[in-house]
């Protein structure tokens, strides 16, 4: 028993393991941020470019108004 926790003491690979999950974390959190950030400009997008487009006439189509 006494072999088995000196052995585990100095192995490395648990710690490793943990800066692997910690980093993969990270990235997981930045994604999720940008993610966000991006859905809600694209919503704006459309919503303004709904607006403008509204009532518009191209060539002999008449688009609806917006609601």
């Amino acid at each position: 028993m006494t072999k088995f926790i000196k052995a585990f003491a100095q192995d490395e690979n648990g710690a490793v393991t943990v800066d692997w999950v910690v980093l993969t974390a990270a990235v997981v959190g930045l994604a999720v941020a940008a993610y966000s950030s991006i859905q809600s400009g694209a919503s704006n997008l459309t919503a303004a470019t709904n607006t403008t487009m509204s009532g518009m006439t191209v060539g002999n189509v008449s688009l609806p108004a917006a609601e």
